[in-house]
């Protein structure tokens, strides 16, 4: 369970801004799972709890989401989440005007979802929802900030009734939930999968699935029925006293069980963790966490739904057919654009190698546009050879196209009493201007036909 302890220790690190950017440390630029929801209501809760904020909350002009029908002369924002949501709630003071009820926003992170406390003066570029402070000077915004643009707000919202319980702040009801619904069809996929439905997982993602299954060496393609149809009939030894209960979950835990302590292990690392921004110390500490997810050695594979699962060993008996398993490389220069392989993007193969010129060749030339004539039915393709034609021996002694021990092609000129006679043969009707092989041999070497 999340202890008070726990939030103490999280919000002095959030309030004392610890990382670069000072108040602009945002712990939910990371890849938004239930971990990084929670640690973004924290920071709400740190950064705003002494703020008053005034005026109308203003929407970009791009951003697809609902306006806000709010404005007071002065209220407070307060924070809580549930597994993949984050409630904001904006309340009026008891002298603000115009009088009104308290006003709740649900957010949905999508891809790249956060809040970001700023200056006035020097809003993010991609900050889709801003709210404004009156006092204490400087004015600054809280800032819903979204790169991507797939996350999600609903003005008077509740929390999503299809997701099941927070893995996180509802364990036992979580446990239950999917403990009596094993008979749900969602339990015949594989279990890789299965952990993605918020109907049943409500806060995990990606990475935590990889992170879990990793722990218990659970092949992230086995049913999911046979693997949590076990925990179902899992007793405890009731003669164990309460302290060696615990330890025995602590030593052995289940896969549910991973469920929740996975996540507080992320939250207890706290800062931004996972996310784009590579040069924060804490993104080093999330790096150095995680034993599974993108880390070199590992295999991974596309589940059904396009995701990426990274894994060690067998895949499991329903893993997708004709496809295998790759395992990442250490490379010397890594791009640092690129997180993830699911976000890379193959480079496509040119179809031919590309032929540099040697130094000293020169371009060949094209043939003029009469000899192109005569070639116009030719088969010959781009890459073979120059057909060769005999020359006129340069000598008794030589042989006819052979000069110095090489070929040379016979340029053949068009002459005036060449012309004359194809014109002469036209008007007589003769077929001249075919020549049979010996003729046409008799004519390239400077003959006349018989």
């Amino acid at each position: 369970m999340i202890t008070g302890k726990l939030i103490i220790q999280i919000k002095r690190k959030l309030g004392n801004g610890e990382g670069q950017h000072g108040n602009t440390l945002s712990p939910a630029s990371r890849m938004p799972e239930g971990p990084e929801l929670y640690l973004a209501s924290c920071y709400v809760n740190s950064m705003c709890k002494d703020l008053v904020f005034a005026g109308p909350v203003e929407k970009s002009e791009v951003s697809r989401n609902p306006e806000v029908p709010f404005e007071s002369s002065a209220y407070r924002i307060s924070a809580t989440s549930r597994g993949k949501e984050v409630r904001l709630t904006l309340s009026p003071l008891p002298k603000a005007h115009p009088p009104q009820e308290p006003l709740d926003l649900v957010f949905r992170f999508g891809m790249s979802g956060s809040f970001q406390l700023v200056p006035a003066d020097a809003l993010p570029k991609h900050a889709h929802l801003r709210f404004y402070t009156i006092s204490p000077a400087p004015r600054q915004a809280l800032c819903f900030v979204d790169v991507r643009r797939f996350g999600h707000w609903e003005v008077q919202g509740t929390w999503q009734p299809g997701r099941g319980p927070c893995v996180l702040q509802e364990y036992e009801k979580f446990r239950e939930n999917v403990l009596q619904n094993l008979a749900n069809k969602t339990f015949d996929k594989p279990i890789c999968e299965a952990l993605l439905e918020q109907r049943f997982f409500n806060g995990i993602g990606n990475y935590l699935r990889a992170e879990i299954l990793y722990r218990l060496k659970i092949p992230p393609f086995e049913k999911a029925r046979t693997v949590l149809e076990a925990l179902k009939h899992r007793r405890q030894d009731p003669e164990l006293t309460l302290s060696k209960k615990i330890k025995a979950k602590l030593e052995n835990p289940d896969l549910l069980e991973l469920c929740h302590s996975v996540p507080m292990e992320v939250i207890q690392l706290g800062g931004k963790g996972y996310g784009p921004d590579r040069e924060e110390d804490d993104f080093a500490a999330f790096r150095a966490w995680l034993r599974c997810y993108s880390v070199p050695g590992m295999s991974s594979l596309q589940d059904r739904h396009g995701r990426t699962i990274w894994f060690q060993g067998d895949p499991g008996p329903l893993a997708p057919k004709g496809r295998t398993s790759r395992k990442k490389r250490v490379k010397e220069k890594s791009n640092p654009e690129v997180t993830d392989l699911e976000d890379s993007v193959p480079v496509p193969k040119k179809k031919g190698p590309n032929r540099a010129r040697k130094p000293g060749k020169k371009k060949p030339q094209k043939e003029s546009e009469p000899e192109a004539k005569g070639k116009v039915g030719s088969t010959r393709g781009p890459k073979s050879k120059p057909q060769l034609k005999a020359s006129a021996p340069t000598s008794p002694g030589d042989k006819p196209g052979v000069l110095e021990g090489k070929q040379r092609p016979m340029i053949r000129k068009r002459t005036g009493s060449t012309r004359k006679r194809k014109a002469n043969s036209k008007a007589s009707g003769s077929p001249s201007s075919f020549l049979p092989l010996s003729q046409k041999g008799d004519v390239a070497l400077g003959s006349s036909p018989a």
